[in-house]
């Protein structure tokens, strides 16, 4: 079995643009932010302020806390409204430890817009981290309009972008490449970890306690992301 990827020329975009929160509070501390999906409220059509679901990530709660104090006090930002559930396994979330949040803030200090005007339609939840912005989009144009349309994004919002990578037309996957794009970040690290130390050799080379204790979680947490890894590699439908 394989499965064909969407047409169109795909880019991931290293990206700085000024007076964002994200980008600020990402540069003076470690971790990142996910941004999910921001809404206006229907009552007008030039809202003051935005709402914006993202995903604080770290290496550790005390990672995570830190980011989110430095987002509550950069300029640019507003009120954070944190979830109280902490999550990593369901959604396609990095770091060890997430939290989901809710922020209030200037809609004129998006690039969303700027980059849907020159023809870049995002793909993916963009990734915060170091002070800088990653951005997977599809290009609808001709693959030449592509350099002008990056042009015009840096004049307008007074960005500096860079293409990280590039790739057009269809791409055929193969069954295990497809089911080894289904497993979450966390699901992939528990099975990779799982296979390089050999813990699926006969006999078996490490233990499931030590392979936890490698990952810094506990057992419980890695037989968990091990067994739902091992569940959509063996039944895609799972």
């Amino acid at each position: 079995m394989s499965q064909t990827t969407p047409t169109g020329t795909r880019l991931t975009l290293d990206l700085w643009h000024p007076n964002c929160w994200a980008i600020e509070a990402t540069s003076q501390t470690a971790g990142g932010v996910l941004a999910h999906a921001v809404y206006s409220s229907p009552e007008t059509d030039r809202p003051a302020s935005v709402n914006g679901l993202f995903t604080a990530f770290g290496g550790s709660e005390a990672e995570v806390e830190t980011l989110l104090e430095e987002i509550r006090n950069v300029p640019h930002g507003g009120s954070v409204h944190e979830l109280q559930e902490r999550f990593g396994r369901e959604r396609d979330a990095p770091g060890r430890v997430v939290t989901e949040f809710f922020l209030e803030y200037d809609p004129s200090d998006m690039v969303c817009p700027t980059l849907l005007e020159h023809g870049f339609v995002h793909s993916a939840p963009v990734r915060i981290e170091g002070g800088r912005e990653q951005w997977q989009v599809v290009f609808a144009g001709d693959r030449s309009g592509i350099e002008p349309a990056l042009d015009g994004v840096r004049e307008q919002a007074n960005a500096t972008v860079e293409v990280e990578s590039i790739t057009s037309g269809r791409r055929r996957q193969s069954s295990r490449e497809w089911r080894l794009d289904s497993l979450t970040p966390t699901q992939r690290e528990a099975f990779e970890t799982a296979r390089a130390d050999g813990y699926y050799e006969w006999p078996r080379e490490t233990t499931t306690r030590e392979l936890a204790a490698e990952l810094d979680i506990s057992k419980t947490t890695y037989l968990e992301h091990l067994r739902k890894a091992e569940a959509k590699l063996l039944d895609p439908s799972s």
